[in-house]
């Protein structure tokens, strides 16, 4: 069969199959309907899911579900995952979770809840979970917790219940009396009204985390030692005016704490002196926000604490720092003043805080960097990010020779002066993002030599002078992006000899300023990104200087999406020089062609992405030096088949992604030439479901190493009646075939054909034989009847060689000699050179009558059963009475059943007997003579009787 009609045919059947049936085949691989798997963690995360999928994968240990509409657990939802160690439901819309629904999660460790509709937690909610060490169900409307809820989590270690709608401390005790290893307990934000230390006694807890914050509590009455071990507490309630009653008999009890949180408490000033000398022998950390009222006092307190050092006072109500407010925290090392109103800091605020190592002011309202600050001289870190800063003196950081980390991003800072970093030979980071610089003014090019990381993104920047950055030779990290940098004069990164990142994404840059070779400089440069420019090229020519013909070291290189949408291409030798080079992006630049020799001087190549061009076809070649590559992106490439995989010697590729292009048939062969492809995305390409796609089928539905995203979404394209079905929903079965199968039927086909066969010629073969001879005189007739001529002659004489003495000596003389009839005899009368079979025709159809003598010999002759077989033929078809049997010799009636047509003769026809003739042979010679003379019309009594008739 032609390939044309081979199609055709298929295309029928498909038509066929389509309107008969909506038969899907279940996936068994990892073609999952609705999620996809990263690392063995499966993401379904926000894909409108309305119930737990469960067509996962039973070696996943992780699986994501969250923001989904989920509405209920079930117990079948998670019975096949054996290995599942995190399980994210948050951001669902549970109110219900059967009984058991987590039984068999044995592996489990990690399970998220949070922000769901759970109103009470069930006796056997989490049976099962004996080894689940985190618990997360906050933002519920969890009202009641049953007895023994918590009593399966033998392991639990960390739980989060907060933000719900519990009441009363019972409850807490109830999830405490069978936790007996919890660490980490929230309860904030619920409904509590009192806490008292009588409830959870008996207990022997590890507890050493405990948050009840933002809950209305009245009464705080601790009698007995029931945190043994507590280090973290957090106590405060922003939205309570009432006060607290704090009752704690024993100033013991909390002897561990390190950190306490009593931000927004509303206390008496003496209990609140009270529950800082509770903590007065171990303190260490103490937030004390949004506290309004004796501020002041409270902090003079707080820092007579021997062991505090770090203190966190974010308040809205805070405008100033005054010269007394700190005055005895002398060992504070951290002080956090972030997030309030302050927009004047006296001098000598800090004058007292000599230890002071990280100071915290952002966003505040500051227009300056404090004088304050320069009496730090141990500071280390210095946070002034998100004020109102709007100039930088050359005074402002002076002394401060110990700082490493300095933060002035967000601010409104417009250029830098030369002089201002002069003191800071230590720092090592410094951000200065989102300003509105836009000179530098020689800044860098003398000081900080010792820093690592400089950000100026989201600034003003419009050109990079020469040797701009001279002085930082210790830089490690440079982010110039999101500036308006059109210009790079030659030596503008000279000094950088130690970076190994620069950001230069959403800028101007044009081909033109990278062709300088402005980055030959950046010898140890491992990252460099051009995203968003204006880099383009009119042809593929080869440079006469590649741009990064110095960057050996460089692994990552990216230069998608230039603001200009005219078409480009990229220069052969555009990446000659990155021998090291790992990713390569050109996403979205408008390419139309990649020459063949692109990526010879990337023989280390791992990752490259060069969807969103209209590259329509990629030359195998293009591949041939990169053996290594293992994650290829050709999105959006306009790309008419996948056939360059085929010699593109990708034998390690693990991811590829190619969305919506124009290809609609993957072949067997494609698949088999990435054989370590681990994920792929074929998203948004349309399909031809047919047989030319029946591989590509097969392999999405029953391959167990490779997942395709969004298989179950693939849509037909072509057969135009297929247009919008689902690839998935078609059956192939018919389009393959089945080689054991067949050879299966062909065998015992033969084999049967065999035993029929020996069974028919052994029990049948004279029947067959009768049969088969009919058949020719049939043929014979069909051939001569419709051109009979005249009889040539009265009797045509059959016999067998054996009885020739009998025929020449008694029977010719009779029939021509005396009696005068015209005979014919085969071996005087048949025509020489003429073929035996037409020979014998002619003479039965040229005489009147056919004289056959039979004997022994004759009936096992087989000419001369050809002949009787004509003859009886002839009598059959035309119905008149040509022929005259004569035996010679008596035969039993049982040695003619083989002759089934002879012996169906005798029934019907008379016949002569030479042996019965004995001595009166005259009345035989009679018998004939009247045979041949009588008419030829069988319903005439026309023959006469034989002195002997055989029955």
């Amino acid at each position: 069969m032609a390939t044309g009609e081979r199609k055709l045919f298929h295309f029928v059947i498909y038509i066929h199959l389509l309107n008969i049936s909506s038969f899907v085949v279940p996936v068994t691989g990892f073609a999952l309907k609705t999620c996809r798997i990263s690392y063995d963690v499966a993401i379904c995360s926000n894909s409108k899911l309305r119930t737990v999928p469960q067509d996962i994968p039973s070696t996943v240990i992780g699986f994501d579900l969250s923001k989904n509409n989920i509405s209920r657990v079930k117990v079948s939802d998670f019975t096949n995952l054996p290995v599942l160690t995190k399980l994210d439901l948050k951001l669902n819309r549970i109110s219900q979770i059967d009984n058991g629904a987590f039984a068999n999660l044995i592996s489990l460790k990690k399970l998220n809840l949070n922000n769901n509709k759970l109103v009470e937690l069930g006796e056997d909610l989490f049976h099962g979970l004996s080894n689940l060490t985190e618990l997360r169900i906050n933002s519920n409307h969890i009202k009641a917790v049953a007895s023994t809820s918590f009593k399966p989590m033998t392991s639990l270690k960390f739980l989060d219940i907060s933000r719900n709608k519990l009441q009363h401390i019972t409850e807490v005790h109830l999830i405490l009396q069978h936790l007996p290893h919890l660490k980490e307990l929230s309860v904030k934000n619920n409904n509590l009204t009192t806490f008292h230390s009588w409830d959870l006694t008996n207990n022997s807890l590890e507890l050493k985390s405990l948050d009840l914050s933002q809950n209305p509590i009245a009464i705080f009455s601790i009698t007995a030692d029931v945190f043994p071990n507590l280090t973290w507490l957090e106590i405060g309630n922003s939205s309570r005016k009432q006060q607290m009653i704090w009752d704690v008999r024993n100033k013991t009890f909390f002897s561990r704490v390190s950190i306490l949180d009593i931000s927004g408490l509303q206390m008496a000033f003496d209990d609140m002196k009270t529950l800082l000398e509770t903590v007065n022998s171990s303190l260490t950390t103490l937030r004390m926000n949004s506290i309004n009222h004796n501020l002041t006092a409270l902090i003079n307190i707080s820092c007579t604490i021997p062991t505090m050092s770090t203190l966190q006072l974010r308040n809205k109500e805070l405008k100033s720092v005054s010269s007394h407010m700190l005055k005895l925290c002398i060992n504070v090392t951290e002080l956090d003043l972030a997030e309030s109103q302050i927009n004047n800091i006296h001098v000598n605020a800090f004058r007292s805080v000599q230890s002071l190592r990280i100071l915290n002011l952002r966003n505040n309202m500051l227009s300056s960097v404090p004088a304050a600050t320069r009496n730090l001289p141990s500071l280390v870190e210095l946070n002034l990010s998100s004020n109102k800063i709007s100039k930088l003196g050359c005074d402002d950081f002076t002394n401060q020779t110990m700082l490493r980390e300095l933060s002035l991003g967000g601010n409104e800072i417009s250029a830098l002066k030369e002089c201002v970093f002069k003191d800071l030979i230590r720092l090592q980071v410094l951000k200065l993002q989102t300003n509105h610089i836009s000179r530098l003014n020689g800044a860098f090019q003398k000081y900080l030599p010792n820093l690592r990381q400089l950000l100026l993104n989201g600034n003003s920047l419009t050109a990079l002078k020469n040797e701009q950055f001279r002085g930082l030779q210790s830089l490690q990290n440079l982010s110039l992006h999101e500036n308006q940098i059109s210009e790079l004069e030659n030596g503008s990164f000279i000094g950088l000899t130690n970076l190994t990142e620069i950001l230069l994404q959403i800028n101007k840059i044009t081909a033109e300023e990278i062709n300088k070779g402005v980055f030959n400089d950046l010898i140890n440069l491992k990252r460099l990104d051009f995203r968003e420019n204006r880099i383009k090229y009119e042809t593929s020519s080869a440079l006469l200087h590649a741009p990064f013909s110095q960057l050996s070291r460089l692994e990552i290189l990216a230069i998608p999406s230039q603001h200009r949408r005219e078409k480009s291409h990229l220069p052969r030798n555009f990446l000659q020089g990155l021998t090291n080079l790992l990713v390569f992006n050109t996403r979205n630049i408008q390419l139309l062609s990649l020459h063949e020799d692109m990526f010879t001087y990337t023989p280390q190549l791992q990752t490259l992405d060069i969807s969103s061009n209209e590259l329509m076809d990629l030359s195998p070649g293009l591949f041939s030096s990169i053996p290594n590559l293992k994650s290829l992106y050709v999105s959006r490439t306009s790309l008419r088949s996948l056939d360059f995989l085929l010699h593109a010697n990708l034998a390690k590729l693990e991811f590829l992604q190619a969305r919506k292009n124009q290809y609609s048939v993957i072949s067997e062969e494609i698949i088999k030439s990435v054989p370590a492809l681990v994920y792929v995305d074929l998203q948004g390409n349309s399909f031809t479901c047919d047989c030319d796609n029946a591989r590509f089928l097969q392999w999405v539905k029953n391959n167990n190493q490779t997942q395709i995203f969004d298989a179950y979404n693939f849509k037909c394209n072509y057969p135009a009646s297929f247009e919008g079905k689902k690839l998935l929903e078609l059956d192939v079965r018919l389009c393959s075939v089945d080689i054991e199968f067949i050879c299966f039927i062909s065998t015992t086909c033969t084999v049967l054909l065999f035993m029929v066969v020996s069974f028919t010629y052994h029990f049948l073969r004279w029947h067959l034989a009768y049969a088969y001879y009919l058949f020719l005189a049939m043929l014979f007739d069909t051939k001569h009847k419709n051109k009979q001529a005249p009889n040539q002659y009265d009797a045509f004489i059959s016999y067998n060689t054996h009885d020739e003495p009998w025929v020449i000596r008694e029977l010719l003389p009779k029939l021509e000699g005396e009696q005068g009839w015209r005979v014919c005899l085969h071996h005087r009368d048949f025509e020489p050179g003429k073929p035996i079979v037409d020979n014998i025709t002619d003479a039965i159809y040229g005489s009147r009558k056919t004289i056959c003598v039979i004997s022994r010999r004759y009936l096992e002759s087989e000419w001369c059963s050809r002949e009787i077989q004509v003859a009886s033929f002839r009598l059959f078809d035309e119905q008149k009475d040509v022929l005259i049997l004569v035996f010679l010799e008596e035969i039993p009636t049982s040695q003619l059943s083989p002759y089934y047509g002879i012996r169906r003769l005798l029934k019907k026809q008379t016949y002569l007997s030479w042996p019965r003739a004995g001595e009166h042979t005259q009345l035989f010679w009679e018998k004939l003579r009247q045979a041949l003379k009588t008419r030829e019309h069988l319903g005439e009594d026309s023959l006469l009787r034989s002195a002997v008739e055989r029955p």
